[in-house]
């Protein structure tokens, strides 16, 4: 049986590590490779490294973070944000990168990720896919990129069925609506798109306690992903996996 995993995520801007609420009101929370540490030290299975502000600003993602962390780590890395080409990519993945995770470019352009598939494997193309709740609308929840600028209308569920035909190995399914929020993941999105997909999904965005993990882990998700929790030591990777053991989750110790 696959382990679940608990993955600490790293949101940088200039440099430092960030933290808001909906990717907005961002606050500095640390150095990336000092906190990437701290998180490897504590049994977190996989790290995730995302530039908040690499595709609003045009800019690639930091290949000097990346490969600062990959230098004193051996966790698997996911690297997003800013990617616009292939080439981009594949800086991340030479620079000390295992996965890269695409949001915008892949929205507006979806034969990006059967092209990366086809380059790096599609184990290694992780779609990013931030969803936002459509209260007007007769779809649920539509796709938000530019981190979370800009509604595009798109639905989730044809969205993730189309990228996973596209080639993309996993899903990092975040809720806008719950980002930073400490009110636990969105279960019925979760629960929404495991029915619309076969691959991996990682649940993102609201939670603060095992007992979200946990309830995300039940209703579909292979793995979590937290940041606020962590990041001002609410509590420790090692402490939530404790917690998940003693649940009957699954979990590498």
């Amino acid at each position: 049986m696959l382990t679940s995993r608990v993955i600490p995520c790293l949101d940088i801007r200039d440099d430092r590590v960030v933290k808001g609420v909906r990717f907005a009101n961002l606050r500095d929370a640390g150095d990336p490779v000092q906190q990437a540490q701290f998180y490897e030290a504590q049994g977190a299975d996989e790290l995730v490294i995302l530039d908040v502000s690499a595709t609003v600003g045009q800019q690639t993602t930091t290949l000097d973070v990346v490969r600062a962390v990959r230098a004193r780590l051996s966790l698997p890395l996911t690297i997003g944000g800013g990617i616009r080409c292939i080439e981009d990519a594949l800086s991340l993945l030479r620079a000390g990168a295992d996965k890269v995770a695409v949001n915008t470019v892949a929205v507006e352009r979806p034969e990006v990720l059967s092209e990366l598939a086809a380059v790096v494997g599609r184990q290694c193309v992780v779609l990013a896919c931030d969803a936002a709740q459509c209260p007007n609308s007769a779809q649920q929840w539509e796709i938000v990129t530019r981190s979370g600028t800009h509604r595009t209308g798109i639905d989730i569920m044809k969205w993730v069925a189309q990228s996973e035909r596209l080639g993309v190995g996993e899903v990092l399914l975040t809720s806008w609506d719950r980002d930073g929020t400490q009110s636990g993941y969105d279960l019925e999105l979760l629960a929404a798109v495991r029915t619309a997909v076969d691959i991996p999904i990682i649940a993102s965005g609201g939670a603060s306690s095992a007992e979200h993990m946990i309830a995300a882990f039940n209703t579909g998700a292979d793995a979590v992903l937290a940041a606020s929790i962590f990041h001002d030591s609410h509590t420790t990777v090692h402490e939530i996996k404790t917690v998940l053991a003693e649940s009957g989750v699954e979990v590498r110790i």
